[in-house]
């Protein structure tokens, strides 16, 4: 058991960097689940060729930039409907596209005919319609359990429904899991965008297979812009470049392996991982960019893979903001952490860097970034801001409830699934038991009984991290009562800001601070480790008023 452990590490580290198992200082480990899967999957699998991504050359492709978003026209506004606000029009469509230069054309679903689709810009309080139209074959290309919640065989293959994620909207455009359309449907969603300035993102959250919707390419950035964002005259047009992040198997033949089940009956497995990291939609590209300083909006849209990224040179890069804005002052950080669904806005300076080579990494290589030898205009450097926003903490004390929530696996023996993942020991189809009243706030207490970390994500409010502490999870487990390893610890700098979704890692109760005071209506928390999520680690809470 030890050598098969140690084999399945070393694969871990070849494959990029894992979840982490414990504390926020460790790094790398290979999850339980995550031994699982390999286990599931090992002797009784069907043979697939995988292309072996370190076979192909790296950074023989130029980073794409997503297309930006055009409005079709005008409509009345749902919040005002004696004035007008752009409609978008987004067809969600099957297209043969290039990954990789010595690849042949990859399947994937798209927005609009591209991954990520395309990139929406906005600004804070202007409202904005999208219809998202729903043009995918009526067969899906990857393997559905239909054991899971809400994929039973009496559903239609192919659903679709778009959430925005991160964004402050009323509950009928949120994106609800269960209201799916199928091929020739369609449904428009407002987006008041009352909101800071941020990096949002959008995918499907079709209940049942959204893990293998998002697999399939369909994701794309929403950024909300203001005027305190302008103010700071950040890297703009060519020097800001989003960057969304994803890891997947292939084919030899440049197709899109998801990994599955011996059992062709229940092909669930508890996660999904890959040695090709796709940015914006190209296997291991180069960009080329000049010494001066450059805005990133980074995006991890993995299933189920936490990035650690650096720099090959050892520089600092600077986070400036994370899931809902700007951070108060850059952070500079040798390594960031991106859970799946997490943002960062980074800033680089390349200035030190003319003629040479720069590479983003997470165990090996993702990005090249080609830097140029000289500036072409002394004035192209943007400089490094001091401050950037005010976040102002929300006391302890505003809270008038706090629910104690937990994150566990439970064996369930002789059914099609052997596992389930549970938030506060329910099922989705459970009866809401998160009721928090319009205009309060509390504090929500995630205590961990699993080995794997979970990044959990409240739809459509912001929230702050107070404090992360360990405890005993082991003790609790068989007695029922808490006992904690050590003191409280304060969150890290980087989640100094405003966030949607939280890293809750083993062994330690995660207390986030959240004021409900945006929508009345029904919405949903989950772990965003999307196969976790399709196995009931999603629950929906009502805020009611």
């Amino acid at each position: 058991m030890i050598e098969r452990r140690r084999f399945l590490y070393g694969t871990a580290l070849l494959l990029g960097s894992c979840r982490r198992r414990s504390s926020p200082a460790q790094d790398g480990g290979l999850c339980e689940a995550s031994v699982k899967a390999a286990a599931a999957v090992e002797p009784a699998a069907p043979v697939i060729k995988q292309l072996n991504a370190r076979s192909i050359p790296w950074f023989v492709d130029a980073l794409p930039r997503p297309p930006i978003a055009r409005p079709q026209g005008v409509r009345p506004d749902p919040d005002a409907p004696h004035q007008t606000i752009p409609y978008f029009r987004v067809p969600m469509r099957e297209v043969m596209a290039k990954v990789h230069r010595d690849l042949s054309p990859t399947r994937l679903w798209t927005y609009a005919g591209s991954v990520p689709g395309p990139t929406f810009e906005t600004r804070s309080g202007r409202g904005l319609l999208v219809e998202w139209v729903n043009e995918l074959p009526e067969k899906h290309f990857l393997p559905i359990d239909h054991h899971l919640c809400g994929a039973g065989t009496e559903r239609a293959e192919v659903r679709t429904v778009v959430h925005v994620h991160g964004a402050r909207v009323p509950p009928e455009s949120d994106g609800y899991p269960e209201n799916w359309h199928t091929p020739g449907g369609s449904a428009v969603h407002h987006y008041p965008n009352r909101q800071d300035a941020a990096t949002l993102w959008y995918h499907d959250h079709a209940m049942g297979i959204e893990r293998l919707n998002q697999y399939a390419g369909l994701f794309g950035t929403f950024l909300i812009r203001d005027e305190i964002e302008d103010a700071l005259r950040l890297p703009a047009g060519e020097y800001e470049v989003p960057l969304v992040l994803c890891d997947r198997v292939f084919d030899l033949d440049g197709q899109l392996v998801y990994p599955a089940s011996p059992n062709p009956d229940a092909p669930w497995v508890p996660e999904v991982y890959g040695d090709a990291v796709l940015a914006n939609g190209k296997l291991f590209p180069y960009l080329e960019v000049k010494p001066r300083l450059y805005r990133f909006r980074l995006v991890n849209a993995s299933n189920a893979r936490f990035f650690q990224l650096t720099l090959s040179t050892g520089q600092p890069m600077h986070l400036i903001g994370t899931d809902q804005g700007f951070l108060p002052a850059p952070t500079p950080l040798q390594t960031l952490m991106l859970a799946p669904a997490e943002r960062a806005d980074l800033l680089v300076d390349f200035s030190a860097s003319a003629g040479q080579t720069v590479t983003l990494k997470s165990v090996y290589d993702l990005v090249q970034f080609r830097v140029a030898p000289s500036r072409s205009a002394a004035n192209e450097s943007a400089t490094l801001p001091k401050v950037l926003r005010p976040v102002p903490r929300t006391p302890a004390g505003d809270a008038v409830k706090t629910r104690f929530l937990t994150l566990s696996h439970h064996e369930v023996p002789l059914t099609h699934r052997k596992t389930l993942m549970l938030l506060n020991g329910s099922r989705w189809q459970d009866p809401v038991t998160e009721w928090p009243e319009f205009g309060t706030t509390e504090i929500w207490e995630f205590v961990n009984l699993t080995d794997d970390s979970h990044p959990i994500h409240l739809h459509l409010a912001r929230f702050q991290i107070l404090e992360r502490q360990p405890f005993l999870a082991d003790f609790y487990t068989m007695r029922g009562q808490l006992r904690f390893g050590g003191p409280p610890e304060p969150p890290l700098p980087q989640d100094a800001g405003w966030k949607d979704t939280v890293r809750v890692d083993p062994n330690f109760i995660t207390r986030i601070i959240v004021k409900f005071d945006s929508y009345k209506g029904r919405y949903l928390w989950h772990c965003h480790v999307l196969e976790h999520a399709a196995n009931e680690m999603m629950r929906p809470f009502e805020v009611v008023g």
